[in-house]
């Protein structure tokens, strides 16, 4: 890699990571990411230097969701294919995207899990994820993200080393 592209890639995921840059898909991510900045430092506990607790960063972010009416209720469980434990999966009637619910578990805050978002976007664009909204069952607030649908063409086994 030569040095003008290093410094291209430094600079776009620090533009990704600081909120000033654009991902292609990134537009309600990078407009929920820039509410949490925004309402953490008018909220004053940004600047005594105690962050939000995660709880109390999902009740802001339901205040944002209801403000712009971002709720996602289509959720059609009889397209229900898979879930980890990170995310549940919905096939989409077309067959070519994906819907998946995440609840940010595996993060330490919504943030954090926007700016995962927009790096996957830059460095997967072919499987970019576009934020369509929010879905709150049982209590539970999840991101619903559509993401194209792609099939294995081959499938990989592997063996142990040494055979």
């Amino acid at each position: 890699m030569n040095l003008h592209n290093h410094k291209f890639i430094k600079d776009e995921l620090k533009n990704i990571i600081s909120g000033t840059g654009e991902a292609e898909q990134g537009n309600l991510i990078q407009a929920a990411l820039r509410y949490f900045r925004g309402s953490k430092e008018t909220s004053g506990k940004f600047e005594e230097g105690k962050p939000f607790s995660k709880f109390e960063e999902t009740k802001n972010l339901e205040l944002y969701i209801q403000q712009r009416n971002c709720w996602f209720n289509e959720i059609d469980e009889a397209l229900y294919i898979a879930e980890g434990a990170e995310q549940k999966v919905f096939l989409l009637p077309s067959g070519k995207e994906v819907i998946k619910l995440n609840d940010s578990i595996f993060y330490t805050s919504w943030a954090d899990y926007f700016i995962s978002l927009l790096l996957h976007n830059f460095f997967f664009p072919s499987t970019a994820y576009q934020l369509i909204g929010f879905h709150k069952k049982a209590d539970v607030l999840y991101a619903v993200v559509k993401q194209p649908f792609i099939l294995p063409i081959v499938i990989l086994v592997c063996s142990p080393l040494g055979k």
